[in-house]
């Protein structure tokens, strides 16, 4: 079983994201990039949501959180929508016009009815990464990776990503920030005392 890596360089992450509006536009693929990164859904979590969860209809507006039951541990779990996601699903609303509340939100092109398949998920981000120059292995679960490793950069503790990722330890949230040698060599280079 190979390892999945966040991204972690941002000039790499903007190759990565914009893969779907610059190089080869499809706004359902970058809308699930973008939330994927925004969210940090498990891939599962992310392909099952339809257009309610996001959009309310009655209001004529996007919705200011996302709240979701996840598969894995059954726990509830709101996300607020942030800019990023809120201009992504705004262009690809007014794309899909004729969207109503229970579809899927990245629905299969062969069945409208289901959701893209976590094989069609999973090649989706991986067409993105090699055309993006990305040499590590990146997949659907790097998206999910990637938020918490930015979120740390930025100075998240990792007790609240922790707690943000539903982990049952923090050794588990330690090895999805994939720290190396490197960064613990900068931590090590900046300390002036």
């Amino acid at each position: 079983m190979s390892v999945t890596y966040p991204i972690k360089n941002k000039k790499s992450l903007a190759r990565f994201k914009d893969y779907y509006v610059s190089v080869k536009p499809n706004p359902r693929n970058y809308t699930m990039i973008v939330m994927g990164l925004n969210t940090a859904f498990r891939i599962g979590d992310l392909l099952r949501l339809q257009w309610k969860d996001v959009y309310d209809v009655s209001a004529g507006r996007l919705r200011a959180h996302i709240c979701i039951r996840e598969q894995k541990t059954g726990k509830e779990r709101m996300v607020p929508i942030n800019a990023a996601e809120k201009q992504a699903l705004t262009n690809y609303h007014i794309i899909c016009r004729h969207n109503l509340p229970d579809d899927y939100l990245f629905p299969s092109l062969r069945n409208k009815a289901l959701p893209i398949s976590r094989y069609q998920a999973y090649r989706i981000v991986k067409e993105a990464a090699v055309e993006s120059g990305l040499a590590e292995h990146i997949s659907c679960h790097s998206l999910r990776k990637t938020f918490g490793y930015h979120a740390w950069k930025q100075g998240t503790p990792p007790a609240m990503l922790m707690d943000l990722y539903n982990h049952s330890s923090y050794r588990v949230t330690k090895r999805y920030l994939g720290i190396e040698q490197d960064e613990r060599d900068d931590v090590y280079m900046h300390i002036d005392l």
